[in-house]
């Protein structure tokens, strides 16, 4: 699948063993998304025992068609750290950006070929309703030839769920936009779902062009009141079956989770997905531990996904302060990759002496007040440059000024150089 020249590069980046990472990729338990027709300067492992990876979504909406501001979003999420990047364009000219985004990430790319597909359907039959898996297959054949990395494939959400929904309902409906395309689609035209029934013949696809998979969870969650129910586990069963299809013909899996959990059943979903799914990579999308905070799910999500990784998940995906609400903006998506950067180091930290060194000696020069040296280490040194800015002494801040609590400690002789305090 891969070269071990590659493998053994990238197990050095990864600060783990080659044979480490070669048993994590045999036995399913990590995925390196790249399409064997291109090279990364970034790729990454994600899966247990690695770094927590993170995932930035940008893409053209109906009502947001600027490439070049998609490109921008592309450049900001990269420089903030982001180790992947999905386009989820359903507007505008989205195969001129996919290709352009391609052509210029140095990080993994992925996309949700069903929106491509049931734009197409509109375009050509008015409705995606009339959408058919011959044109389904050609946009996942254009796709991987043009050099997606991975894909993700709601193969989970099948007839019987759609009439287990429509006899319980649900606070948040589906809030999954593939989800929502499927569901009408096989309500409409009274069908199986295209993806599972021809999952083999994908699988296919994806095996010639070393395409991960990427098992969408159209049935998370949208709502606290929905979370942990009958729809979302009923999905994560077919999921863990799929994950078995995909082992079996030798193609990379990841599977994604919820949605909107509350705190005390984080570490229960994660546990149960690496359960049913056979300790596949979880990519999990926030979760988001309120539905209270529009104009702050940047934060809601770092805090559950802080505690979803800290429990064994092992890819976040970047939710904005926009989210909810607008298609995000450069600032938006910058909040939200630091956001998430927070909570993928809050845990790294915990399993890796490197990351936490980079603790202490950021600790150390801020007790020894060297701002130079401090800045370059922060997740986003701009931010912190320009808050500190305006101060007019490079010895203190302006939080304590002469007061400041580092100046009064270190005359007292009890401050270590190294950041660390003297015990008595």
């Amino acid at each position: 699948m891969f070269k071990k020249s590659f493998l053994k590069k990238l197990a050095k980046e990864e600060e783990v063993s080659f044979t480490f990472l070669e048993n994590q990729l045999r036995s399913g338990k990590a995925v390196i998304p790249l399409n064997n027709q291109k090279e990364l300067s970034r790729p990454v492992a994600i899966g247990e025992g690695f770094k927590v990876k993170i995932n930035t979504n940008i893409g053209l909406s109906s009502e947001e068609e600027n490439l070049q501001k998609e490109l921008t979003k592309l450049k900001e999420a990269v420089r903030c750290g982001t180790d992947a990047i999905m386009d989820l364009s359903i507007g505008g000219n989205f195969r001129s950006l996919r290709k352009k985004i391609i052509n210029t990430s140095p990080v993994a790319v992925g996309t949700v070929p069903l929106y491509e597909a049931a734009i197409e359907a509109e375009k050509q039959k008015k409705t995606f309703e009339k959408m058919s898996f011959d044109s389904i297959w050609e946009t996942l054949k254009r796709q991987a030839e043009d050099g997606v990395d991975f894909f993700t494939i709601h193969a989970g959400i099948l007839q019987s769920a759609i009439k287990y929904l429509s006899q319980n309902k649900r606070t948040g409906g589906i809030v999954s936009r593939g989800g929502s395309i499927l569901a009408r689609w096989m309500f409409v035209n009274k069908e199986e779902n295209p993806f599972y029934v021809n999952f083999d013949k994908i699988l296919q696809l994806a095996k010639k062009y070393n395409i991960s998979i990427s098992l969408g969870d159209a049935l998370r969650p949208g709502a606290i009141s929905d979370a942990s129910d009958n729809l979302q586990f009923f999905e994560l069963h077919v999921l863990g079956e799929l994950v078995k299809k995909c082992r079996k013909k030798n193609v990379q899996v990841m599977v994604e989770g919820p949605g909107h959990i509350p705190l005390d059943e984080i570490e229960m979903n994660v546990r149960l997905e690496k359960k049913i799914c056979h300790q596949a990579p979880f990519y999990v999308l926030g979760p988001l531990t309120t539905d209270i905070a529009a104009g702050y799910d940047h934060i809601t999500s770092a805090i559950g996904g802080a505690l979803a990784a800290q429990h064994g998940a092992d890819f976040l995906c970047v939710v904005t302060p926009a989210e909810h609400l607008r298609h995000p903006d450069i600032n938006d998506i910058r909040e939200g990759v630091v956001a998430s950067k927070i909570a993928a180091h809050s845990v790294d930290l915990l399993r890796f002496k490197k990351e936490r060194e980079k603790d202490k000696v950021i600790s150390s020069h801020r007790a020894q007040r060297k701002w130079k040296d401090i800045f370059p280490l922060t997740l986003e040194q701009n931010k912190a440059k320009k808050y500190h800015k305006k101060i007019k002494s490079s010895d203190i801040c302006t939080m304590c000024g002469n007061f400041c609590s580092l100046k009064i400690i270190e005359k007292c002789g009890l401050l270590d150089t190294t950041g660390s305090t003297k015990s008595k």
